[in-house]
């Protein structure tokens, strides 16, 4: 795994950090780590615990329906606008895949998305600067005005 950590962000590079992971379940868990250890001093107002679970449920995602013929990785990226903490995790597969669901008592998937649009101020999915799929979440007012 590789990460970036950018400590003076500018308006114009507001991105705080990113990371790197290989598309396999310890991912999951590295990115909640190295997510809480690269966040911390920049110490957002929004909860660091609801970014940790939304990342949780983005990149375990990205690991379970990204395909490709090619060898591929997650991408996380996190970014400070303005007020607001955007954090965004590009994976294989296509944009046309991701879909709110509402699962049933008994199913064991597709709870993912619906935590996110649940605790996140908004969300959106899209196609990948770095091809394949982006989904991103957003909390307003991490840090003061």
């Amino acid at each position: 795994m590789a990460y970036t950590i950018d400590r003076h962000p500018r308006e114009e590079s507001p991105r705080l950090g990113a990371m790197t992971l290989r598309p396999v379940p310890e991912s999951v868990p590295q990115a909640r780590r190295w997510f809480l250890k690269l966040i911390t001093p920049y110490s957002p107002a929004c909860s660091v615990d609801d970014c940790v679970l939304l990342i949780s449920e983005l990149v375990t995602n990205a690991i379970l329906h990204g395909t490709s013929d090619d060898p591929w990785v997650v991408r996380l990226e996190w970014f400070r606008e303005g007020t607001s903490l955007r954090v965004e995790v590009h994976g294989a597969g296509l944009p046309a895949n991701v879909r709110l669901r509402r699962p049933g008592f008994e199913d064991t998937h597709g709870r993912g998305l619906p935590l996110v649009d649940s605790i996140a101020d908004s969300w959106h999915f899209g196609p990948s600067r770095f091809g394949g799929t982006m989904v991103s979440f957003e909390m307003a007012h991490a840090w003061p005005s």
